[in-house]
């Protein structure tokens, strides 16, 4: 699918959510239907794994604790991969490398709090936004969510999924809290479905992406395509970024990820350089229409999308960047007990 034809699924997906519709799909009924069993069939397959994600809450970058340092509060939301299930450790967690990388970067400490639910769908979000807001003194600085594939594999209705995005998003930044959506994962690098569903199950999850980078968007949010991020690293090198269960991200996956989000959650909160700001045009990134936007950050791993003008022509426009991956600094030895 072209990414003019992925931008207009997207829009229509978007506006069903923000106007009531309900009813449009992402491949087919059938075809999805395909793709649920093949992949359900593969979470079979997984229990040589880790049922639950290690508990990563607390205070990290703690050597930066001082009288006038305040720390950060990052609240992860979302399922599994926000979770951080399939691996050993809670340093390896995203939220845990998150917290260290963010702690280095702003030279602050970073509390974090997660609030993730492993198997949790768009719906749960509700629930998870108000454990984040539950105490108004201390509302997060930054709020990170990754969600969309329990979606696509349980037959939510996409303009459903992305009502239930938007609304997460709407009242996090009405908190006060910046946002940044770790888009739906490609789910055709789970390695046990195979071809034709696996280009399937491709689609849908880009489709996905795209109508949630609109919905996060036009809230105040900023979004960074995971997709195919975990797409070909993951099919060259699946011993290495998948865990011991074959589905969910290893440590090592789990580490590619947060770099390409960490970025975004530190120009969110205005930490990244001035000059990294400005479109690099040589790395094509520049303003587009919000749908075309999305649509070309789902196809391209770690492409952020952020609000920019209010309007244009052809609706909202939106600034595309493709930031550098950085490594990530050493993550702290464990996090300090929460206070």
């Amino acid at each position: 699918m072209s990414s003019l034809s992925r931008a207009r699924v997207a829009r229509r997906i978007a506006a069903g959510a923000a106007y009531g519709g309900g009813g449009i799909g992402l491949v087919g009924a059938a075809t999805v239907g395909l793709v649920l069993a093949e992949v359900q069939l593969a979470k079979r397959h997984v229990g040589n794994g880790h049922s639950h994600a290690p508990r990563a809450d607390g205070l990290y970058g703690y050597a930066y604790t001082g009288p006038d340092d305040p720390p950060l509060r990052l609240t992860m939301l979302g399922d599994s991969t926000a979770a951080g299930q399939g691996v050993h450790r809670a340093r390896q967690t995203p939220g845990a490398l998150l917290a260290s990388g963010l702690a280095a970067v702003a030279e602050r400490p970073v509390e974090l709090c997660n609030v993730a639910l492993p198997g949790a769908q768009s719906d749960d979000l509700d629930r998870q936004v108000a454990l984040a807001l539950a105490d108004t003194s201390r509302v997060p600085d930054i709020c990170v969510i990754m969600i969309g594939a329990n979606d696509v594999t349980h037959r939510m209705p996409p303009t459903r999924s992305v009502r239930h995005l938007s609304a997460a998003v709407r009242r996090l930044r009405t908190a006060g809290a910046e946002v940044v959506v770790g888009t739906c994962p490609d789910l055709g690098t789970v390695e046990q479905v195979q071809q034709p569903l696996r280009w399937l199950a491709r689609r849908a999850s880009r489709q996905l992406a795209a109508a949630q980078t609109i919905g996060t968007v036009e809230q105040g949010g900023r979004t960074v395509s995971l997709g195919d991020l975990l797409g070909p690293e993951f099919e060259a090198n699946p011993r290495e970024l998948f865990g011991p269960d074959n589905y969910h991200p290893s440590a090592e996956g789990y580490a590619t990820a947060a770099m390409a989000v960490l970025p975004t959650v530190c120009a969110a909160l205005g930490l990244w350089p001035a000059e990294e700001e400005r479109p690099d045009v040589s790395r094509h990134e520049g303003f587009l229409p919000v749908a075309r936007a999305a649509a070309e950050a789902a196809s391209e791993p770690g492409t952020e999308v952020t609000a920019a003008m209010p309007t244009g022509p052809r609706g909202p426009w939106a600034l595309l960047k493709r930031r550098r991956r950085r490594r990530l600094p050493a993550t702290d030895p464990a996090p300090a007990p929460s206070p």
